[in-house]
């Protein structure tokens, strides 16, 4: 039975953003998008819901409480955003194009470990906080299709 109210929609003052290089195949969108965002659920417990439950009472895992925005951009534009998001201190997971070769996740935490910030080659980057800080990290990025 549904406990919860239904008054009017719901409004976020926080934004989850994920911003992937525009010249990424539709697979490698996909993967890095699944592999960012659960990186965000496990280190902010505030953005996870409740579990969910469907009419025969069979639980399901909760999921986050609030959308995920999906932008795009290109290479320049996800090095850029990279930045603002560090200056910003905002909660943040990387995927580089590393990555792509290796196989776990020992590998691919030594694979950025390898290499300073400023010259990760990105091709993912996801985002949490302040709804205007978010978008302000996303400057010059667009929705994805």
């Amino acid at each position: 039975m549904n406990t919860e109210p239904t008054a009017g929609p719901i409004r976020f003052d926080t934004k989850i953003a994920v911003l992937l290089r525009e010249d990424l195949e539709p697979w490698q969108r996909l993967n890095v998008t699944a592999f960012l965002v659960s990186g965000l659920g496990t280190q902010l417990p505030e953005v996870i819901g409740e579990p969910y439950e469907d009419a025969d009472g069979v639980s399901y895992l909760p999921m986050f409480r609030q959308p995920v925005l999906v932008f795009q951009g290109s290479k320049e534009t996800l090095k850029a955003a990279h930045g603002r998001a560090l200056s910003r201190a905002l909660p943040r997971a990387v995927f580089t194009s590393d990555l792509f070769t290796t196989g776990n996740d020992r590998d691919n935490r030594a694979a950025v470990r390898a290499v300073p910030p400023g010259e990760l080659d990105l091709v993912g980057l996801a985002v949490y906080g302040p709804r205007n800080g978010v978008d302000k990290v996303l400057k010059g990025a667009r929705m994805h299709p």
